[in-house]
C-alpha cells in the first residue's frame, strides 16, 4: 500500500518535524496492521498448498495431560495437551513443513515403547499415521480413526473448536512449552510411583 493510499501516513512533504506523536503513532499502527494482515494471508496460502499443516495432534493411550506434556518437554516438543481418559492428546505448536512427522518420531524415540498416532489436516486431507520407535507405520482411514478417539479430537483437526475453548469448557490442558525439565522429570516420577489410572502403561523415557 502507497502512502497516499494509507489513511494514517502523514504527508511526505511536510517537516519531519512538523508530525505530531499522534501522527507517528497513527502511522506505524497501520503499516503494523498492513504486515499482520500480510502474514496472515501468506500462512492461510501455505495452508492451501499444503506446506504448512492447519492442524496436527499426537494421540496417545495416555491419559493425563501433564504426563504427556512431561514427555514432550523431554522430547522438545512445543505442544498443548489436553488429558481424556481415553487418551491424551498433543496438539503440536510446529505444524511447518515436516515438523509434525519429526514430533512423532522425536517422541517415540525418546519414551521407549510409547506409540503414537499423528494425525495431520493439510490442505484439508487428513491423514493418520502410527509411530512406534520413531518409525512410522500402519496408517488409518479418519472415520475409522475419529471411532475411538475424543470427539474433540476431530474438532481439532478440522478447526471447529480450539484448545482455549476446551479449557474454557473444563478439560485439562498442560503445555509442554511452560514445563522446565525438572519438572517434567517430577511429573514422571510421580505417576511412575503411584501408577494412576495405568498411564505410565508400557513407556519408558531413555
Amino acid at each position: 500500500m502507497s502512502d497516499d493510499q494509507h489513511p494514517n501516513v502523514p504527508d511526505k512533504d511536510r517537516d519531519p518535524d512538523s508530525f505530531s506523536e499522534e501522527e507517528i503513532n497513527a502511522a506505524l499502527a497501520g503499516f503494523e496492521d498492513d504486515l499482520n494482515d500480510f502474514d496472515s494471508f501468506d500462512s492461510e496460502l501455505q495452508g492451501l498448498l499444503g506446506n504448512k499443516a492447519k492442524a496436527a495432534v499426537l494421540i496417545t493411550q495416555l491419559s493425563a495431560a501433564d504426563l504427556l506434556a512431561a514427555f514432550c518437554q523431554l522430547s522438545d516438543i512445543s505442544a498443548q495437551c489436553v488429558g481424556n481418559e481415553n487418551g491424551a492428546v498433543a496438539v503440536l505448536r510446529n505444524v511447518n513443513g515436516d515438523g509434525p512427522e519429526a514430533a512423532a518420531k522425536d517422541l517415540t524415540t525418546v519414551v521407549s515403547g510409547l506409540s503414537v498416532v499423528l494425525a495431520v489436516n493439510r490442505a484439508d486431507k487428513l491423514e493418520a499415521t502410527l509411530y512406534v520407535n520413531g518409525k512410522p507405520g500402519s496408517q488409518f482411514a479418519p472415520p475409522v480413526l475419529f471411532m475411538s478417539t475424543p470427539p474433540f479430537v476431530e474438532d481439532l483437526l478440522i478447526g471447529t473448536t480450539t484448545v482455549d475453548e476446551l479449557k474454557a469448557q473444563g478439560l485439562d490442558v498442560v503445555d509442554s512449552g511452560a514445563m522446565e525439565r525438572e519438572a517434567a522429570l517430577k511429573v514422571i516420577a510421580g505417576h511412575t510411583r503411584f501408577g494412576r489410572g495405568g498411564s505410565t502403561r508400557g513407556s519408558a523415557v531413555d
